[in-house]
């Protein structure tokens, strides 16, 4: 069962769940399929939680030891070769770990997201310079030609914001020390931040700034993360269910359970009325973009 991090992520996705549900309703566990499968447990947790692209042949595998009904296993083998439909990130692949590739075919497909971040500019606002800064940082083994593929992905990215169809809606709570980082220097932040506050003022864009003095609030122990909803199918429910993102240092975590995603909304909710309101906030970035041109 040959298998790549490669492909569409929303299809991979939509795959793992129905080959995880009709696993359970076939009473196997992970271990037992993997066992019958003749395949590791981590490989079978890759496929099932929608991390790789797997051969509709291997598909019709599954669904023969799950006891799919024709259909089922005609309609899955289906979604399995939409799975190796390639992403425009994956030209990148040389620079793109498995658990980001994931991360970027979602926020591709997400209609809406509501991100807080306390340390940096999240990546989707980030300039070329205050980028190239961070990648370097990141990443002290690398050359300087990886380093610029790294900052090319970011900024290729960050089309989502002006895509001309259905771009997505983000509310976006910035803690005051992204502000104040001194991230490449002052012209090169006093650079980021008034992109930063010209990006706040988009239609689709939302931007808030917690100030340092609101003391104690979720996002102090939450972190950063960001939560991503999708768009309605024909059905009128969601396309994919909303996903929680948070980024570690050589990983990530994807959380969609209802209540988890519950708890992150509450929280997101609460350091959204704590900040500032956008006024305010695009106010108080552009004081700090002229401070740091001025200091």
């Amino acid at each position: 069962m040959s298998e790549t991090p490669t492909g569409s992520t929303v299809p991979r996705r939509q795959l793992g769940r129905y080959l995880s549900e009709l696993r359970a309703a076939a009473g196997l566990t992970v271990k037992a399929a993997a066992h019958e499968l003749e395949r590791s447990l981590p490989t079978m947790h890759r496929i099932e939680g929608g991390r790789v692209a797997v051969r509709a042949l291997d598909v019709e595998q599954m669904c023969h030891l799950y006891r799919a009904s024709e259909d089922m296993t005609k309609a899955l083998m289906a979604l399995a070769r939409e799975t190796k439909a390639k992403g425009w990130w994956s030209a990148y692949g040389d620079v793109v770990p498995e658990w980001f590739d994931l991360f970027v075919g979602l926020e591709a497909a997400a209609n809406r997201m509501s991100e807080y971040e306390q340390n940096v500019v999240p990546g989707l606002f980030q300039t070329e310079g205050y980028a190239r800064t961070l990648m370097a940082a990141e990443n002290p083994g690398e050359t300087p030609p990886e380093i610029e593929r790294r900052v090319e992905l970011r900024l290729q990215r960050q089309a989502i914001l002006r895509r001309p169809v259905d771009p997505p809606v983000l509310r976006v709570a910035l803690h005051e020390a992204v502000l104040r980082g001194r991230v490449g220097g002052p012209a090169v932040m006093a650079d980021q931040l008034r992109s930063l506050a010209g990006l706040s003022g988009l239609p689709n864009v939302s931007m808030r700034v917690v100030p340092a003095s609101a003391g104690y609030h979720p996002g102090v122990v939450s972190g950063a993360f960001i939560i991503l909803r999708f768009p309605l199918n024909g059905g009128g429910r969601e396309s994919e269910p909303p996903t929680v993102y948070q980024e570690m240092y050589t990983g990530a975590l994807y959380l969609d359970k209802s209540a988890e995603v519950a708890r992150f909304d509450t929280a997101f909710e609460v350091i959204w009325q704590t900040a500032l309101d956008e006024e305010s906030s695009k106010d108080l970035i552009g004081r700090t973009a002229e401070d740091m041109r001025n200091g």
